[in-house]
């Protein structure tokens, strides 16, 4: 693992079910998460993905990256244009700052319209790891 070091891509197909279930799972139980005709109303063209759903992906996207042994220490997200139902959003990575076993990854999750989601994880890999010490 080097500063620079760009992560795989991961692919997420937006369904509604993803959206809802995140939801629920997370217990927000905004109607603009789940219910398409009162997120129209609230001025939204359907529902959309929450932010401890996006949390949560970013988080997966790194373990997936770096292992399950992999500890998330610092999550900074920040939330742009709306994951959509039918959409696909698309995560990248690369590495900006390596101290030891700990690297912090810049983020960036993009959909058909634009980020959905930009910021930096902050992770420390064990011994034998994927780009860890060895």
């Amino acid at each position: 693992m080097r500063v620079g070091d760009a992560l795989p891509p991961l692919e997420i197909e937006v369904t509604r079910t993803l959206i809802v279930a995140g939801a629920i799972a997370s217990r927000d139980y905004q109607d603009v998460h789940h219910d398409a005709e009162l997120a129209r109303q609230k001025g939204s063209p359907d529902i959309f993905m929450n932010i401890l759903t996006t949390n949560g992906l970013v988080g997966r996207y790194i373990t997936d990256c770096f292992g399950p042994g992999a500890v998330l220490r610092k999550v900074a997200i920040r939330l742009g244009a709306p994951n959509y139902p039918g959409d696909t959003m698309v995560l990248t990575g690369s590495v900006e700052e390596v101290a030891g076993d700990t690297a912090t990854v810049r983020v960036v999750g993009a959909n058909g319209i634009g980020r959905h989601v930009t910021g930096t994880v902050t992770v420390t890999l064990p011994p034998g790891a994927p780009g860890g010490a060895s």
